[in-house]
């Protein structure tokens, strides 16, 4: 199946570069069929979930240095 790329259903941006005085980091989830990954523009790439809610700590996860 295609991946879904911008901000429409079941993706979610966050950008957490002025909380975490990161700019080089901004997460995001895309869903993919029954699945949801978080993305971050540094090219890192957390494992499928099922879950959103999964899917968003492994980003916040990433952007605390996990």
């Amino acid at each position: 199946m295609a991946q879904r790329e911008g901000h429409g259903p079941g993706q979610d941006q966050r950008d957490a570069s002025a909380d975490e005085g990161r700019p080089d980091h901004r997460t995001m989830t895309a869903e993919q069929g029954r699945f949801c990954v978080a993305r971050c523009s540094c090219g890192w790439r957390g494992p499928a979930r099922r879950a959103r809610s999964l899917a968003r700590t492994d980003a916040e996860g990433h952007l605390q240095g996990g």
